[in-house]
């Protein structure tokens, strides 16, 4: 496996010794999946402190997405696919909203207020973005763009809480997908082989162009078949079901791989 480029901290908003905004991982993979995490880490720049929230609201889902990051790490093993990961919260600046999306840099994330957030200027904003997010998806870019000449199926690792807002929610995994749903459909048929329960049919979340980001600019945006992979995340709070997760997911790619590369590309921004 290559080793792992990481994104330089940029002067606004990192200090030189903090961890820099994506690292990616087995950036020559020979793999046709390309994986990619968005929530990664629940890391927040030393600058900002802790955004007024306390350890344990920082440590929930909504800091980030619990063990996403492993199962992506080891799925990127099981199928020699290049990785992107985000290296800061999400509650700073989320890596998988739209910059117009209010969510962006979210006063409140799921009935949590953000006290951090509030009153923000222009350039302290503009300092979110050009230090995390527009170098996280340049990578991603710059990945897909050195792949352009061989098929790449795209796949946006997630996890979700087990109840949100007062209901249950009950799928072990989702699969979503934008406009066209032909690779998520291939996905989510080989899942459902292999999980107790009903895989998720655009659920949790369904893809939205002004909610989403990732899978819109980056998979058919580019004329290329995405998914957004959720986990419900009382199945990855040990490392026995992060690696069974990883697992089923690798098991499942490859059954429908070579289908899947099959469907070919189809025009750019569809």
């Amino acid at each position: 496996m290559s080793a792992a480029p990481r994104g330089h901290a940029a002067s606004g908003l990192l200090d030189p010794d903090e961890p820099p905004a994506f690292e990616v991982v087995n950036a020559q993979g020979a793999g046709s999946a390309v994986l990619v995490c968005d929530h990664a880490s629940n890391r927040i720049p030393r600058r900002l402190g802790t955004l007024g929230l306390a350890p344990e609201q920082l440590a929930d889902h909504i800091g980030w997405d619990p063990g996403a990051a492993e199962v992506a790490h080891r799925l990127s093993a099981h199928l020699d696919a290049p990785l992107v990961l985000s290296g800061y919260s999400r509650l700073v600046i989320d890596c998988n909203r739209p910059l117009a999306n209010t969510a962006s840099i979210a006063e409140q994330s799921a009935g949590v207020p953000v006290p951090g957030n509030l009153g923000l200027t222009a350039d302290a904003r503009a300092a979110r973005v050009e230090t995390l997010f527009r170098p996280y998806h340049d990578a991603i870019d710059r990945l897909l763009d050195a792949r352009s000449h061989r098929p790449s199926l795209l796949l946006s690792i997630h996890s979700f809480t087990p109840a949100l807002d007062g209901e249950q929610r009950p799928w072990p995994v989702g699969v979503s997908h934008w406009r066209d749903r032909r690779f998520a459909a291939l996905m989510s048929t080989a899942l459902g082989h292999r999980v107790d329960g009903v895989v998720g049919d655009n659920q949790p979340y369904p893809i939205e162009e002004a909610i989403d980001y990732t899978v819109p600019v980056h998979g058919e945006g580019r004329g290329l078949h995405a998914v957004m992979i959720e986990i419900r995340n009382d199945g990855l709070r040990t490392r026995a079901q992060i690696d069974a997760w990883a697992e089923r997911l690798a098991t499942a790619y490859r059954e429908i791989e070579a289908e899947a590369i099959k469907l070919g590309s189809f025009p750019a921004n569809i």
